[in-house]
């Protein structure tokens, strides 16, 4: 069980493309990469299932930092049935491990969602793994909410905080919190010691607001561009001097990392190409930001929980608000995302699969086992055609979407 080679494909390695590649998984993990023609470097393949990619490209899994939904579900449905269907949804997108992220809920629906994600660390979802949740809504500046419901905003509260922080690790893996409201540092250095990942968003803090986040633990902004204040933005209740904001603080600080939103429809291809030279391809990760719309017709959609969220429409490639003058969450999969900031970037291939592989698992603190064709780490993989279609997902040795090609053995 789980035991392939991969030969003839083109590897997709963090810093190049390896032309007639070879790849080998034993019992889930990554066991050998090389050239096709030196078998020296490959164990005995007499117990493997030989696949021959015929110079496509074998790439590795998408890590999804920011996810709500999917095929019509939503995380925020609570159920076991809406995990699975969005985890199986974004597989098919090339997504092998993400982050269920919550929206703006009442508190005990928070509880519920991060009960779920720990059962979904001991469960298969049948799709895409969960790393654990990404909890985000309750610490956002209410005036920065975006399309995300009129709910429970909470500012922090140390007795509150700590029923979250029970899940740190086992459950919960990312905070996300606005700086400027009270109660902020108290919270982060606590999420901080608790080993979570601690992310600015929805917020309309100041540039030093956000410099003294770092001090407290501060370490990745959400979406760039989105739901966050800017130069112009605090202009508007206070002239001069002119101030920075989220955004400029999250081009100037080399210790942050931040993510974009690629769908070709949130972002123009002029910012795309500021974030990436700016941050690089180790500082940026891509996401999809994606609503149950996904996979679904145009149409109008509930975005958080059903009947207590905000309603939503998919219209070709975004999501945007009904009156249709704001966006509202992404609706695309990951692999949109890679071929649209390939094509609107021109940036190098292997940069790019970097973006939504490594980077987001470096971001996460899981580039010891996810992120990249390295001996060793699970074999998540994928088979992509030349214009980067998914043919076939597979996790942990494991294909749980399409099928592997050529099988000559």
């Amino acid at each position: 069980m789980n035991r392939q080679r991969f030969v003839h494909a083109t590897l997709i390695l963090p810093d190049r493309l390896v032309p007639d590649g070879s790849l080998t998984v034993r019992d889930g993990r990554i066991a050998a990469v090389g050239k096709t023609d030196r078998p020296e470097n490959h164990p005995s393949a007499d117990d493997l299932e030989i696949i021959d990619l015929s110079g496509r490209y074998l790439s590795p899994g998408f890590i999804d930092l920011h996810v709500h939904g999917g095929d019509g579900a939503d995380f925020m449905d609570l159920t076991a049935e809406a995990f699975e269907t969005v985890c199986r949804c974004h597989a098919r997108h090339g997504t092998t491990s993400l982050t269920p992220t919550s929206t703006v809920a009442q508190v005990e629906h928070y509880h519920r969602f991060l009960e779920l994600c720990q059962a979904y660390l001991r469960q298969d979802t049948g799709g895409a793994r969960i790393l654990g949740g990404h909890l985000y809504g309750p610490y956002f500046a209410e005036a920065a909410r975006g399309c995300h419901p009129r709910l429970d905003f909470l500012s922090p509260d140390p007795k509150r905080d700590a029923e979250f922080l029970r899940f740190a690790k086992n459950g919960l893996t990312t905070i996300t919190v606005a700086p400027e409201l009270p109660g902020a540092e108290q919270l982060v250095r606590a999420a901080y010691e608790h080993g979570l990942l601690c992310t600015v968003g929805h917020s309309y803090a100041t540039l030093p607001q956000v410099e003294a986040g770092l001090k407290w633990g501060i370490r990745h902004v959400d979406h760039l561009f989105c739901a966050m204040s800017d130069r112009a933005r605090l202009r508007q209740s206070q002239s001069y001097p002119m101030r920075g904001g989220v955004m400029e603080a999250t081009l100037l600080f080399d210790e942050l990392t931040t993510e974009v939103i690629a769908d070709g429809e949130h972002l123009s291809a002029d910012l795309l190409r500021l974030a990436y030279t700016i941050k690089g391809p180790d500082r940026l990760a891509l996401v999809t930001d994606a609503m149950r719309a996904v996979d679904q017709p145009d149409g109008e959609y509930w975005f958080g929980p059903i009947h207590q969220g905000e309603r939503v429409c998919r219209r070709g490639n975004v999501g945007v608000m009904p009156d249709g003058n704001a966006l509202a969450s992404g609706v695309m999969g990951m692999d949109h995302a890679v071929r649209t900031f390939h094509r609107l970037t021109q940036a190098p291939l292997p940069e790019v699969i970097r973006m939504a592989s490594l980077t987001p698992a470096r971001i996460l603190a899981r580039d010891g086992e996810l992120g990249s064709l390295e001996v060793g780490k699970r074999a998540d993989l994928l088979i992509l055609n030349e214009e980067l279609e998914v043919l076939a997902t597979i996790r942990e040795g494991q294909t749980i979407y399409g099928q592997p090609l050529c099988r000559v053995k």
